[in-house]
């Protein structure tokens, strides 16, 4: 079921779902056989703030993630706390994958996709004239509301990633992750969604883990940056991550940085 794919409920009602204050991932690993994919990441994750992921490939970015959804074992444990520093239930958590398998003929629109993904509310849940204006309400936070009726083999790149982030903010999630959700998005894909993603965290106070390889947006957007490999490297705002030279090293680069992190 698609909503299983964007969203993990966990028992918190969804109109006191943007409570959490600070998420904390602490001492998480994870082994595949005798292959160490990560080991003792720690992690402070808080609300209102987009912090980027970056690392070389192989270096466990979306096993990460996955991990934090719970689909994935591994060790350690996630701590939420509220504003006050007390112990929260677990949250609701959006997920944005890199992309989307279908087959491009399908006659499935984006309505039918939000469909799919709340057919596990009653039938009497709401009509369905406030059944669109529900799912029209949910694309205009991401500037897709024009994108409703179009079917899902003629949408862009940029335009299908945008619109499984409106999935993954319906209902409102505490905490967002989004694994490189515009990979081979064009440019001007490429910004709006930063844009996009931005404005939301500061609207609607989300804590937000962005994993992504496009330095000059994540310099831009990002409150922090987080450097894996298989651990973490460094940590920090973005132009302290990416003035250190243990990023140089690892990228082989110098890599441009940004407005943000003054």
């Amino acid at each position: 079921m698609l909503r299983k794919f964007f969203h993990h409920h966990t028992g918190k009602a969804d109109d006191k779902c943007n409570k959490l204050c600070c998420t904390k991932i602490d001492g998480f690993s994870v082994t595949f056989g005798k292959n160490d994919v990560f080991h003792d990441v720690n992690i402070h994750i808080h609300c209102g703030e987009l912090t980027a992921l970056i690392g070389p490939n192989g270096a466990g970015k979306s096993t990460l993630l996955k991990a934090i959804l719970g689909e994935i074992d591994h060790q350690g444990n996630l701590y939420y706390f509220d504003a006050k520093g007390k112990h929260t239930g677990n949250p609701v958590i959006g997920y944005v994958p890199q992309y989307l398998n279908f087959d491009l003929s399908t006659p499935t629109s984006v309505l039918d996709l939000f469909r799919v993904s709340l057919s596990n509310r009653p039938a009497w849940f709401q009509s369905k004239a406030k059944e669109r204006e529900s799912v029209l309400h949910t694309l205009k936070k991401v500037k897709a509301e024009h994108l409703i009726d179009r079917r899902l083999g003629a949408l862009s790149g940029g335009e299908l990633q945008r619109v499984l982030l409106a999935l993954a903010l319906n209902p409102l999630p505490d905490l967002l992750l989004l694994d490189e959700p515009v990979s081979g998005v064009d440019q001007n894909g490429l910004e709006i969604f930063y844009e996009i993603v931005s404005e939301l965290r500061k609207s609607h106070d989300l804590a937000i883990i962005l994993i992504s390889h496009d330095f000059n947006l994540v310099a831009k957007h990002a409150d922090r940056v987080v450097l894996l490999d298989k651990t973490v490297v460094c940590n920090g705002v973005p132009k302290e991550v990416f003035r250190d030279a243990r990023t140089h090293k690892i990228f082989g680069m110098l890599v441009n940085h940004g407005e943000r992190g003054e």
